[in-house]
């Protein structure tokens, strides 16, 4: 900032080629407000001005004022460049912006740059992050060279689709091509191995790490490795790996071993693992709701009182569900029992025609996962105004005949809207793709890519 003054006492404010290493300076420090004021001061601004700030916005996580940065930028008729469009694609990737990022993706081919391998590997996070596996592929396939990069979001884009034997593939072809793996490999194949039960492969990949590559391992992987372990019923075999970290745990590797405990009934460990998040996520409600239920479980009814006590005194309260589906480059946002989209009263006509075929076809609501100060036809409106089903519903009303929909929620799925989604699929013979906060699940003809293993 020094050296910002001192450019304006001297008068070198007005060189372009000084003004665009500034907006770069800024936006690497963070410091996004004061890389626009220069940018948005210069008389004279080129695609390096343009791209400075638009990877700027992107590298700090504010990837809708990126996107709107490149659409001004081409009204303003500046072409972009490889780093242009590799940071969009990947602000379309963190946004799950399907559509905007095929339009990406075609003027990119029309425009006659020559491929980079930035811009493919951006290609391929993009769609695997959307859901199409199958394009990331083909990606992937047309590459004229490939890096860690490339394999790494191959590899984790098959495991988050719940392909998780051609994530285990794409690895032994990665490892037999030479390229070596990194920290981020390593993450997508654990957690793979942990939503598909693969528990020896993941010991061993796990082992693999520091001894072959020397790689040491992160939170993050432990949290896997906890999680595989904790799904296969390896409780005690997941703490004593806990307690052997060579990193402090944080709140993803205790959250893993909470949820193994809940499915486990290990009450013990289970309070353990959410004292340990109540230190390290005092606000968040997930830890305090599933160690309320797991005394509820073992009937200690006054324990799960006193945890909802202190919920109330903390003024800690459950993040809302939220879905959100693109039809036609627009984003359409939908809450529980939402009423507020133009088209509500069609949706909730739709719903209930949803709910009387997918009743015949065998469906039977799962008031477990309803609002529980209701009666049983209270219960099972309100699971049929989940913001999932609402969204879905919506696809069926907007999309046309046989096209996916693709919906995304910012929570789990729970296991009535989860079962429910699998009767539409077969019903209306439609491919559902439903991304939560931590995988996709591809419906097809009532089956869903998870293996109900989520």
């Amino acid at each position: 900032m020094s050296v910002h003054c001192l450019i304006i006492k001297t008068g070198f404010e007005a060189s372009k080629l000084v003004n665009n290493a500034l907006v770069d300076m800024y936006a690497k420090q963070g410091n996004m407000d004061c890389a626009f004021q220069v940018f948005n001061h210069m008389p004279n601004k080129d695609v390096v001005s343009w791209t400075s700030l638009l990877t700027g916005y992107a590298r700090n996580n504010r990837h809708e004022e990126a996107l709107k940065l490149f659409c001004d930028m081409r009204l303003a008729g500046v072409y972009p460049d490889h780093i242009v469009l590799a940071s969009v694609l990947s602000a379309c990737a963190e946004l799950t912006l399907l559509e905007f990022g095929q339009q990406v993706h075609a003027n990119f081919v029309k425009s006659g740059l020559r491929s980079s391998i930035s811009v493919d590997n951006s290609l391929v996070t993009v769609y695997a992050k959307c859901g199409c596996i199958d394009d990331a592929s083909r990606v992937f396939d047309s590459m004229q060279s490939r890096d860690v990069i490339s394999w790494t979001a191959l590899i984790v884009g098959y495991a988050q689709n719940g392909k998780v034997r051609d994530s285990v593939r794409f690895y032994d072809q990665m490892v037999a091509s030479g390229t070596k793996p990194d920290f981020i490999t390593f993450i997508g194949l654990l957690f793979a191995c942990s939503h598909a039960g693969l528990l020896e492969r993941g010991r061993s990949y796990f082992a693999s790490m520091e001894k072959v590559y020397g790689i040491k391992p992160g939170p993050e992987h432990y949290a896997c490795m906890i999680d595989l372990l904790g799904r296969s019923g390896k409780l005690v075999e997941a703490d004593t790996l806990l307690n052997q970290m060579d990193v402090e745990p944080d709140a993803a590797v205790w959250k893993a071993l909470l949820a193994a405990c809940r499915v486990h009934g290990n009450l013990e460990l289970g309070e353990r693992a959410a004292k340990n998040l109540f230190e390290l996520e005092p606000t968040n409600a997930v830890p305090y709701i599933m160690l309320s239920n797991m005394y509820s479980a073992a009937g200690k009814w006054e324990d799960a009182a006193r945890i909802r006590r202190t919920m109330k005194s903390r003024g800690i309260s459950k993040e809302p569900g939220c879905s959100w589906i693109e039809v036609n480059s627009k984003v359409h946002n939908f809450m529980s029992e939402d009423r507020g989209h133009p088209r509500t009263t069609e949706i909730y006509s739709k719903i209930a025609e949803i709910m009387v075929s997918i009743k015949e076809a065998g469906y039977e609501p799962d008031i477990s996962f309803a609002v529980h100060n209701m009666d049983e036809e209270g219960k099972e409106l309100g699971l049929a105004y989940h913001s999932e089903k609402l969204a879905v519903a919506f696809g069926l009303l907007s999309l046309p005949p046989g096209a996916p929909i693709r919906i995304f929620k910012n929570l789990r799925v729970c296991g009535d809207c989860h079962t429910a989604m699998k009767y539409i699929s077969r019903v209306y013979h439609r491919h559902i793709i439903l991304r939560d906060s931590n995988c996709f699940h591809h419906l097809k003809e009532g089956q869903c890519s998870c293996g109900d293993y989520w």
